[in-house]
């Protein structure tokens, strides 16, 4: 398994903002060819603000090798700014208690050999969980993410409480949507999160 660390840009170990921009870039901009900003070998965006919470996997050697992006739907992310489509004609979410989740992956890079399955499956897990356990720790309720049609399927294999806000629209020429992810109960017994966490927040 991997470790995880999770914060702020000035809350998360020294040097490893920069190392998780690096890994974005060669996921999302090489690997994933998505049209983003490319910024001398780093992906950052206008969502990259002090405020934003990262959750970060690394390797035993400190390599990273996943991530996830937290941000309050109470200032600018990334639906409402530039997908509000997305959200199928209903307003776009502005709660305290609904958090995006965005640029989750779990791709290793600048290894020989893709890992197995069932190690891919649990690095995923893993991760997700870390962001669940992380946003309730902030009082969300609910994530919502705009993802590709194969996000979707990835969180139903999880055994996750997702369901569509709204039908895939055509992205780069991609089937993409919008996507609630419940902080209940069927999800933390999904992720091995403490069912207790989902429930106190409710209360």
């Amino acid at each position: 398994m991997v470790t995880i660390v999770s914060g702020s840009t000035a809350q998360l170990p020294t040097g490893v903002e920069s190392a998780l921009a690096s890994y974005r870039h060669k996921v999302f901009i090489e690997a994933l060819q998505w049209p983003l900003p490319d910024m001398d070998g780093f992906e950052r965006d206008q969502f990259d603000r002090d405020d934003t919470l990262y959750v970060v996997a690394r390797e035993l050697d400190g390599e990273v090798c996943g991530c996830a992006r937290l941000l309050p739907t109470t200032r600018a992310y990334l639906l409402a700014e530039v997908f509000p489509e997305m959200m199928n004609g209903a307003p776009v979410p502005r709660s305290h208690e609904v958090w995006e989740l965005s640029r989750f992956a779990t791709m290793p890079v600048g290894t020989p050999e893709p890992l197995p399955r069932e190690e891919t499956q649990a690095r995923r897990r893993q991760l997700l969980g870390a962001v669940v356990q992380a946003a309730l720790a902030r009082g969300a309720t609910r994530l919502i993410l705009v993802t590709v049609a194969g996000v979707e399927r990835l969180m139903r294999n999880l055994g996750v409480h997702a369901h569509r806000a709204g039908p895939p629209r055509a992205v780069d020429g991609k089937p993409t949507l919008a996507l609630w992810l419940e902080l209940d109960a069927e999800t933390c017994r999904a992720l091995g999160v403490p069912v207790a966490s989902a429930l106190v927040m409710r209360h």
